[in-house]
């Protein structure tokens, strides 16, 4: 006998003003993340609506007390999206989805991957505009010292020492979220 999910009840959801900060502070990052799997903006606007609903009537996942709820959000989202995959493989395909079902597909699932770029990111964000600069142009750029300081305007000698203190920054910040200890 199947069960039957019990209706959730006004109570059992968030307020409006709860999901209005949640689509604030997650939406774009949520929207960036499905439009990458599914690779169609329109599509991606829907399993984000979905994955809000879905967090709307789970109040208890979006408890600040347990931690981020971006993780939670970008786990269900990935299944929304895996969901409509294993939806059309059972009905006659008019046009074959394959670059959406190689993205899911788990040795190539980089969720994990998404989610330290963004706690980087988040970090890098704390760092002075010196720093950031810096190690934007060394590590993410690729640059050699003498280059980052032909291009920052700045010599050698101060790139190198910028680069030492916003790496140290940014350890500190990435301890403060847990990520390194």
């Amino acid at each position: 006998m199947p069960t039957l999910r019990r209706r959730a009840k006004p109570s059992d959801r968030l307020d409006e003003s709860e999901l209005d900060r949640l689509f604030a502070e997650h939406g774009r990052a949520l929207l960036a993340y499905v439009t990458r799997l599914t690779g169609d903006r329109q599509r991606a606007e829907d399993v984000t609506q979905e994955t809000l609903l879905r967090a709307w009537t789970h109040p208890a996942a979006m408890s600040r007390s347990r931690g981020d709820p971006r993780r939670w959000l970008l786990t269900v989202a990935r299944n929304v999206v895996r969901d409509q995959v294993r939806a059309r493989a059972v009905r006659p395909l008019e046009v074959r989805g394959d670059s959406v079902e190689a993205v899911l597909d788990p040795a190539a699932d980089d969720l994990d991957e998404v989610l330290q770029a963004w706690v980087v990111g988040d970090c890098l964000a704390t760092l002075s505009p010196d720093h950031r600069a810096v190690l934007v142009e060394t590590f993410y750029r690729g640059r050699s010292v003498r280059q980052a300081a032909a291009v920052l305007g700045v010599p050698e000698g101060t790139v190198k020492s910028r680069t030492y203190y916003a790496l140290r920054a940014l350890r500190v910040a990435l301890e403060e979220k847990g990520v390194v200890s």
